[in-house]
């Protein structure tokens, strides 16, 4: 009669860790970050081999261990740490801050830029309350579709030629003065913000503050690889609000001409 194993038994010695020199290459990352792994190493080893150097070859080697990272779905690193980001799958919200958070704040990234426009904070809050001009703005965004007087679908650029959806829903509003949102739906990159416009001293117009908090699909590691390629999202609101200043100060704000006010009526 053959011996039994009890579940706890099982849960134990998956949970144990690899005693020394045994080898253990349990898939240990989850299936965005071995996508990101394989892109951004495949695009690294490019480069490194371009360069025909010594600082090329390590680059080089280095994307080559990244693609290798991604085709196995495993790493030394994490295994050695103890991390599992292949169990997280689909987890993306995981809700540590209460009912209503959809983000892991272990692994979110901040955004906050502030920008002084010489122009009414009416207008500015009127614009963007009308979230189909937002594209006209910002770089990054594909589209943005009105649902109802709440939701939205966003549609934007990713890494590597992607793209990237998800719905969001205002949850707190302010006119003229407050525009806040978060993602839902279970969204690849879940997302959290709010649009400030506050009188700038001196009458100088408005001052105009965003803050964003995102959770990049691979976590950090997909973070590293938009910032190595020119797509940080910090990078991108500087120069959206950059942008957005130059032309409301040029005395124009733009509109998308045909598309229906979301706000309410």
């Amino acid at each position: 009669m053959g011996t039994t194993t009890t579940m706890g038994e099982r849960d134990e010695r998956d949970e144990r860790a690899a005693e020394p020199g045994e080898r253990n290459d349990r898939q240990n990352i989850s299936s965005a970050e071995r996508w990101i792994s394989m892109i951004g190493g495949s695009m690294l080893a490019l480069y490194g081999v371009r360069r025909r150097d010594v600082p090329g070859a390590a680059v080089a080697v280095l994307g080559a261990a990244l693609v290798q990272r991604g085709v196995t779905g495993h790493c030394a690193v994490y295994g050695a740490l103890g991390i599992d980001t292949a169990e997280e799958e689909g987890g993306f919200l995981e809700q540590k801050h209460g009912p209503a958070a959809v983000l892991d704040a272990s692994k979110a990234v901040k955004v906050e830029r502030t920008v002084t426009i010489d122009h009414p904070a009416a207008d500015l809050y009127r614009f963007w309350r009308n979230l189909e001009n937002l594209p006209a703005i910002m770089d990054h965004l594909e589209s943005v579709t009105v649902l109802d007087e709440r939701r939205s679908r966003w549609k934007a650029r990713a890494p590597a030629g992607q793209s990237v959806e998800w719905e969001a829903e205002i949850i707190n509003e302010i006119p003229g003065e407050l525009l806040a949102w978060k993602s839902v739906n279970d969204a690849t990159v879940p997302n959290a913000g709010s649009v400030h416009f506050r009188p700038a001293p001196g009458g100088r117009g408005t001052e105009l503050k965003v803050v964003l908090e995102y959770q990049p699909p691979a976590g950090r590691l997909g973070a590293l690889v938009a910032k190595m390629f020119g797509q940080e999202p910090d990078v991108q609101v500087r120069e959206d609000l950059r942008r957005f200043k130059q032309t409301v100060e040029a005395g124009e704000i733009p509109t998308t001409k045909g598309q229906p006010s979301a706000r309410k009526g």
